[in-house]
């Protein structure tokens, strides 16, 4: 649109605020001695920021975490949330007690759980959102950053105070948007490590007995049965989270390189929000759940994913081998159990989709069978023990060209090792013929040297 002669030149136009200022502020009203008050060019800064004075208020960091919780916590309670009852929390305690028990025989490493709780999914929420601070934000400080260097400079200046409002702006949007993604985890998840990260406080292991009982129906398996191979899982994974000192950090760190130097695409964004009406939050909504804000993935970013995925799928493969060593014996439906979970964590769930739409980060360990293969076969040639002490540091971890050939891992040492311990033995046996055959030198029992045929004095 060409600005009228004498009005002052919209300095939002040509970016993604041109079309959603104009939603709210129509034309004129600005406020006065603000360059264009009046003018059909630009919005209404005063309706702009009453209305929106809702969403704006004062937060840290590049994310609304206040109104994120509160929009998770109310799309969770769109569907039946019942706090678990006393029953239900028994029930769990003593799954995860028995399954510790199991585990004991299955694994070097001691039990990590400290602690047991029976989780809503407003628990679930409220527990974790801590952790997802940390995941999140450096994602969230790329892209809420890219939306003001979208303005430009004449904007920022004319705009004045008003930049930083629409860094709050951004904040509380991608706010409402991490909302909904956690909201629809809420809805998935199975227990606090169920995705594979650790979410919970240290020693804490927790089932969400109400998204457990959905998962179980249907089934042709015993609740019971589905419940104790949860717990045996959740309590797995709370070991290796307990006791390999560095994986906490290292998964974490390789989510927040992951964010570090993410951008957006500005003309995508742009696109999405023309024609949104910011007053109707069902045509908010939408724009939002279909990824306004989904990030480019750069070739660094696509290095720190592989590095993440393959951590992902060693610490599911590592869970799904000791689970299976603890429970085949003593549970005839942990066969069937493990080829769902593994199905299930393979392909992901709807929210999980949209938690990858938000921050370009998918959580699913594509390579779990191979990790399994790999843990399974690294114990049948070394051991429980071998296998376990892999965890002792990063740098002994498989990489992603190990699962590759994941029966191969560790075959490389093996040669080395017998190759020297071969080595060592021939020169032994060597050492011992000349010690038992040449010590004296030579005797007469040698017999006579042999002649030169040119010297032998025949002729």
């Amino acid at each position: 649109m060409t600005d009228e002669p004498g009005e002052q030149p919209n300095p939002f136009k040509g970016t993604p605020f041109e079309q959603f200022f104009a939603a709210f502020g129509g034309s004129g009203g600005m406020p006065p001695g603000f360059p264009g008050a009046g003018g059909a060019g630009m919005p209404d800064l005063g309706a702009l920021i009453g209305q929106m004075q809702a969403m704006m208020q004062p937060h840290e960091g590049a994310v609304n975490w206040n109104l994120a919780k509160d929009v998770a916590r109310r799309a969770a309670a769109q569907e039946p949330d019942p706090s678990p009852t006393s029953a239900q929390r028994d029930r769990v305690a003593d799954a995860l007690r028995l399954a510790d028990h199991w585990l004991d025989s299955a694994t070097e490493l001691p039990s990590g759980v400290s602690t047991t709780a029976a989780w809503s999914r407003a628990e679930w929420i409220e527990a974790t959102v801590p952790v997802w601070q940390r995941l999140v934000e450096p994602v969230a400080e790329h892209v809420v950053g890219a939306l003001t260097k979208a303005l430009p400079e004449e904007a920022k200046q004319m705009a004045g105070p008003f930049v930083a409002l629409l860094g709050q702006a951004g904040g509380a949007m991608f706010g409402t948007q991490v909302g909904q993604a956690l909201a629809g985890l809420a809805g998935e998840v199975l227990s606090a490590s169920d995705i594979g990260l650790p979410l919970a406080p240290v020693g804490r292991a927790a089932l969400l007995p109400a998204n457990v009982a959905a998962f179980a129906e249907g089934l042709d398996v015993p609740e019971e049965d589905v419940v104790l191979y949860l717990a045996l899982r959740e309590a797995a994974h709370q070991r290796l989270f307990a006791h390999v000192p560095w994986l906490n950090a290292h998964l974490v760190s390789a989510v927040e390189d992951f964010g570090r130097g993410t951008t957006i695409d500005i003309g995508s964004i742009e696109s999405k929000l023309t024609g949104i009406d910011p007053m109707n939050p069902a045509a908010l909504q939408e724009a939002l759940e279909g990824g306004l804000f989904e990030p480019q993935k750069t070739p660094a970013q696509q290095a720190a994913l592989v590095r993440l995925e393959t951590m992902l799928a060693l610490v599911e493969g590592w869970v799904d081998e000791v689970v299976a060593q603890a429970a085949t014996d003593r549970m005839p439906s942990a066969g069937k159990l493990q080829e769902l979970v593994r199905r299930r964590r393979a392909a992901g769930g709807p929210a999980e989709s949209a938690f990858a739409a938000l921050v370009g980060l998918e959580l699913r360990p594509r390579r779990l069978r191979d990790a399994a293969t790999l843990w399974g076969s690294l114990r049948s040639r070394k051991g429980a023990e071998a296998r376990d002490q892999v965890w002792s540091h990063p740098d002994l971890l498989p990489t992603s060209a190990d699962l590759d050939d994941p029966l191969g891992f560790g075959e490389q040492a093996e040669i080395e090792e017998v190759g020297d311990a071969e080595f060592d033995a021939a020169l032994a046996e060597l050492l011992d013929q000349e010690a038992g055959s040449g010590g004296s030198g030579k005797g007469d029992d040698e017999g006579p040297e042999p002649t030169d045929p040119d010297t032998s004095g025949k002729g």
